[in-house]
């Protein structure tokens, strides 16, 4: 992220691609997504860890943990818990809350663990950021690494064929006197989101953009990294995967 002379702020001016590296670290980011329904988040979490049947205190790893509001909860429910996220800002933030049994750490979801798993949570489309597609593999044979003998993983993403049919192109979103201007589209495989926004003097522009991986997509990826697809749920309360009415597509595997 790059301030110009005309002050805006942009993930795009340096050139550099990994844009949730700057975008995620920024608190105009968590300023636009604090609005995100976590009661909904945790009765997700409820009827996960109840349906996997984890033992008491499992280790369990929450991959691209941001601020850490889920390992907090997972936590909560008696589980030692790791929140690992690229995001310094993030990992900083979080660790306000560790204890005994919930640590956090600043990590690269494209490596391993030296430690074994119970479980390893990926949660709210955090996969399909990287610029390389061989990364994604990279990722998904690095969760492989990092369970244990009898661990389950779960990825938690977005349904992308509902998403692009239902996707709104422009819309403006208010949140703390702030006007975020919201552009979305298709391109190239991948689902973007252009953010422009006006503050303290300030113009910033932000771009999300995450691969549109398919369950057909993820089942390659899945078969190519030897891992085991074991059920597929379209919903917060693990109802049955619909192709085109699903809004999520959640997999459990190992």
């Amino acid at each position: 992220m790059s301030v110009t002379h005309n002050e805006s702020i942009s993930n795009q001016e340096d050139g550099n691609p990994n844009w949730y590296s700057s975008w995620f670290d920024t608190p105009y980011y968590h300023i636009l997504y604090k609005d995100r329904n976590y009661r909904e988040a945790q009765i997700f979490m409820d009827n996960l860890t109840h349906y996997l049947n984890l033992p008491e205190k499992a280790k369990v790893l929450d991959l691209a943990c941001g601020k850490g509001r889920h390992s907090i909860y997972l936590n909560q429910l008696g589980y030692n818990v790791l929140g690992a996220d690229l995001s310094e800002n993030s990992i900083n933030e979080a660790n306000k809350n560790s204890n005994e049994t919930l640590h956090f750490k600043v990590h690269d979801m494209r490596e391993p663990f030296e430690e074994k798993f119970d479980a390893i949570f990926n949660l709210f489309t955090s996969f399909g950021y990287f610029e390389n597609d061989d990364d994604n593999l990279r990722t998904l044979k690095a969760i492989k690494e990092s369970l244990s003998e009898y661990g389950f993983a779960v990825i938690d993403f977005m349904n992308v064929t509902q998403v692009i049919e239902t996707l709104v192109p422009e819309e403006v979103k208010t949140v703390d006197e702030i006007d975020f201007h919201i552009k979305r589209y298709v391109e190239d495989g991948h689902i973007f989101k252009e953010i422009d926004f006006e503050d303290k003097g300030r113009k910033y522009h932000f771009t999300e953009k995450v691969k549109a991986l398919t369950l057909k997509d993820f089942q390659d990826l899945m078969d190519e990294a030897g891992i085991f697809l074991l059920d597929i749920f379209g919903d917060y309360k693990l109802k049955k995967f619909h192709k085109t009415e699903s809004e999520r597509l959640i997999m459990i595997f190992k």
